[in-house]
């Protein structure tokens, strides 16, 4: 299975709209609101709207809140929901939709709930999930992995250094005794006692520091390589790591580069979408009218595909 999102315009303009350092949401009186606004109350709380982000939004349109202020096209921003699609690689056929707030956090939200959902329903569990490098995260390729579902998905790595000096990716994992080997041969651990002091230990934040010791350190002839401007060099590891590296060696497979040409798949559908079935702005608002749009028009898709899959068969004239 593959995943995607793209962006569709909302109707709403900016004209209609209040700043965010102006908006207040509980000043709304529900019962004189729009159904639109009512809906935007309801989903304050939800991930795929209201919870996926505390960041608020530059700007909030009157007329439908739920839709987000983006200017993820680099272009003019505008107000808009994101389609997101759950697709079989095999035949295109679209397996789920959702729609959710144009904000990452919601977009990749969506994979567990359309993933969840499909299994529920139809009882299917795929053996590749294809993605872009948004849904590149640890927390989502844990979630993948956990699930026996190899996860053919860039992963997001900000452990590039802009000096030229060692990576992450130099130093050797030790599992078994959880520390990293840096190319000289020492070991980088996370605690070297048992700290009485609760704050001192692990943090529960999701990552762990590796520290070397700071006499090794020193003395080492690859300090310029390692930390030229730090007494001992530190690791950070995030939870999901051994997910992220199996994401990672996926990428060195045959089998990846057979994947990123399936991803185009869900791409081709989004084009259709918009270039033949003409869905580049919504005609309802809220939460509801944008899932009732887009799953119409996903269904229009797959009637076309099916069509295509299993031809009717064919009647013979009689003399």
């Amino acid at each position: 299975m593959a995943i995607d999102a793209s962006l569709i315009e909302a109707d709403a303009n900016k004209q209609n709209s209040t700043p965010k350092e102006d908006w207040d949401a509980t000043h709304i009186d529900s019962a004189d609101a729009p159904r639109a606004v009512r809906e935007y109350l309801d989903t304050l709380d939800k991930a795929a709207f209201g919870a996926a982000s505390e960041v608020q939004p530059k700007f909030t349109s009157h007329s439908d809140p739920a839709s987000q202020w983006t200017a993820a096209r680099k272009g003019p921003a505008f107000f808009s929901y994101s389609d997101n699609y759950l697709i079989d690689t095999d035949h295109g056929v679209i397996l789920d939709v959702e729609g959710t707030r144009s904000i990452r956090q919601a977009e990749v939200g969506s994979t567990q709930t359309m993933l969840t959902r499909v299994k529920a329903k139809f009882g299917l569990v795929p053996d590749w999930m294809i993605a872009d490098t948004a849904y590149g995260s640890g927390p989502m390729l844990g979630w993948l992995v956990e699930r026996k579902i190899d996860p053919y998905i860039p992963v997001i790595d900000k452990a590039g250094r802009p000096d030229g000096t060692w990576t992450r990716t130099d130093f050797d994992w030790d599992a078994l005794n959880d520390q990293y080997i840096c190319p000289e041969g020492h070991a980088l651990k996370q605690f070297r006692r048992n700290y009485s002091d609760p704050s001192r230990g692990p943090t529960g934040k999701g990552t762990a520091r590796y520290r070397a010791l700071k006499e090794v350190c020193q003395v080492c002839p690859s300090k310029q390589k390692c930390c030229p401007n730090a007494e001992a060099r530190k690791i950070t590891r995030e939870e999901q790591e051994d997910a992220r590296q199996v994401a990672r060696d996926l990428a060195n497979t045959e089998e990846y580069q057979i994947a990123m040409k399936l991803r185009k798949k869900v791409e081709m559908l989004f084009a259709h979408l918009k270039r033949i079935l003409g869905l580049g702005r919504l005609r309802l608002r809220g939460p509801c009218g944008a899932n009732d749009e887009f799953l119409l028009a996903a269904t229009a898709q797959n009637l076309r595909k099916l069509a295509k899959i299993f031809p009717a068969p064919q009647q013979t004239r009689k003399a």
